[in-house]
């Protein structure tokens, strides 16, 4: 599905990511961890298009990251630290507009199905301005998924969510994953990262320093493994 070979990207004379080699298959939910300045962020947008690599080679879905932007680009949803939603529109215009972005049939009931799903549908036709930072984050994760995509890229996604929304996200993750969605998050959140990721990276100085697959959620062995390669703690 994603095969990353010798990717490295360079800003103001400063090498982020070095040398990175990665293959994802299909269907397979994968957690970045790693200390800031790691990255993980870096990477990430690399693979949604947002910045271009430096040197080295991605193809996601046998398309030339460099090539085939825009083809690509319909394969993915992205969940940046941003909502990327209009603040006076409402849940459901937001939607609709980036429904019909990605040419999604009947992009009215599609966003009306997917406010309900994230638990607002008493807010459909309120602005977003008017939102808290949990209900923003949900409708967010909406949009994300709007156009049911292969590939999914999360930013800190839990980061000032409440328990509630919480659940929401790793449901959606979740039932992405039973469809054959792959999920690729960025996070600090241990807990979070165990509960539904079934494999591993940590990054750190640039490069991917681990990578594993963590069975029956297991929280110890996540924690043992950071410490060892981020902390140097055995």
């Amino acid at each position: 599905m994603i095969d990353i070979k010798g990717l490295t990207k360079q800003a103001d004379n400063k090498l982020i990511l070095r040398g990175i080699d990665l293959s994802i298959k299909q269907g397979e939910t994968v957690a970045i961890l790693g200390p800031n300045g790691a990255g993980k962020s870096t990477l990430l947008k690399v693979l949604s298009t947002l910045i271009k690599p430096t040197t080295g080679q991605v193809m996601i879905n046998g398309l030339n990251l460099k090539k085939n932007q825009l083809e690509i680009k319909k394969l993915f949803g992205y969940l940046p630290h941003s909502s990327l939603l209009y603040d006076q529109y409402s849940p459901l215009e937001n939607l609709v507009f980036f429904g019909e972005l990605y040419g999604v049939n009947n992009p009215e009931k599609r966003a009306t199905e997917l406010v309900k799903e994230v638990g607002l549908s008493f807010f459909l036709n309120e602005p977003v301005k008017n939102f808290s930072r949990g209900m923003i984050q949900r409708i967010a994760i909406a949009r994300a998924i709007v156009h049911e995509p292969r590939i999914l890229y999360l930013d800190e996604p839990h980061t000032g969510l409440d328990q509630g929304a919480i659940a929401i996200l790793n449901n959606v993750i979740v039932s992405m994953k039973v469809k054959g969605t792959t999920t690729i998050m960025v996070t600090h959140d241990f807990k979070q990262a165990a509960e539904i990721c079934d494999r591993i990276l940590i990054m750190k100085n640039g490069k991917i320093v681990d990578d594993f697959k963590l069975k029956e959620r297991n929280l110890d062995l996540l924690n043992d493994k950071y410490q060892l390669q981020v902390e140097g703690v055995s």
